[in-house]
């Protein structure tokens, strides 16, 4: 059994100011964008394009763009698929970032409208657009999965006391648990990037690697869910699934409808 190491939240308090860990984790998740994005101009399809061809400036705008709609979709994702209730009767909270409460799938539906926006502003097909950004996103969702384990928040299950890696959490009670923080770093952060890092960069027909994108994280963020601790105020719900595991099942189904639509055209 372990315990958690309650690292402090605060990564650097220079007077009224404090630098938390959560916010250095989306910074890296950014500056890790920027990288692979700018490592993406290179690859097929996108070094052969011309018309207009891909640049520096794109990979800057987009990402600024992803920024508005991870955080404004995160956000109101949270609030419309967790605690609809509660924030329909405090509509003013809903703004009250600093008290926590992000959704990826309401941040995947907030990008993928950004990206809609600038498909659009640069003339750009949409799918394309999409397959450029998707290899770049898992070690962003991974830097993210970081900052929730050292905020000692989002833990898995009660485990069986003789797993080795079984820890014991603040505010969770005594009995070790999954550290489902690890898990869904480890899976849906570093593997699904590893595995759609290489596969885009072979050239696929328009759509499949955002397709496997969306299949991949729903596969393993399902998986994921069978480790970690659903939320109190919802439970589990039909069929003994968690709300996350829930909003997977259109991922799945839709990434693998995609993939084999896509592949059908020219």
């Amino acid at each position: 059994m372990l315990q958690h190491p309650q690292i402090d939240p605060v990564a650097l308090q220079i007077g009224p100011l404090a630098i938390h860990w959560y916010g250095l984790t989306y910074l890296l998740a950014f500056g890790l964008f920027l990288l692979l994005a700018n490592a993406r101009l290179r690859h097929p399809p996108f070094a052969n394009i011309t018309q207009p061809p891909w640049t520096r400036r794109d990979v800057e705008d987009i990402l600024f763009l992803g920024v508005l709609g991870v955080v404004a979709g995160g956000r109101i994702g949270y609030c419309l698929f967790y605690k609809p209730a509660y924030y329909l009767a405090n509509p003013l909270e809903i703004f009250a970032v600093w008290q926590g409460g992000m959704s990826f799938h309401g941040g995947l539906l907030g990008v993928m409208l950004a990206m809609v926006w600038y498909a659009r502003s640069r003339q750009r097909p949409f799918m394309q657009v999409m397959d450029f950004v998707a290899p770049c996103v898992p070690t962003g969702l991974a830097a993210g999965r970081l900052g929730n384990f050292i905020n000692g928040e989002l833990w898995g299950r009660v485990a069986d006391p003789s797993l080795p890696w079984g820890m014991v959490f603040r505010g969770a009670g005594d009995l070790p648990r999954h550290p489902s923080q690890v898990y869904q770093f480890l899976m849906e952060g570093l593997l699904l990037f590893v595995l759609l890092w290489f596969y885009a960069r072979k050239e696929h027909a328009r759509g499949q690697v955002s397709a496997v994108f969306l299949f991949g994280y729903g596969v393993f963020r399902f998986i994921a869910e069978f480790f970690r601790e659903p939320d109190a105020h919802l439970g589990l719900l039909s069929l003994g699934m968690s709300m996350g595991q829930w909003l997977c099942v259109p991922m799945i189904l839709g990434g693998a409808f995609m993939w084999w639509w896509f592949g059908k055209k020219p």
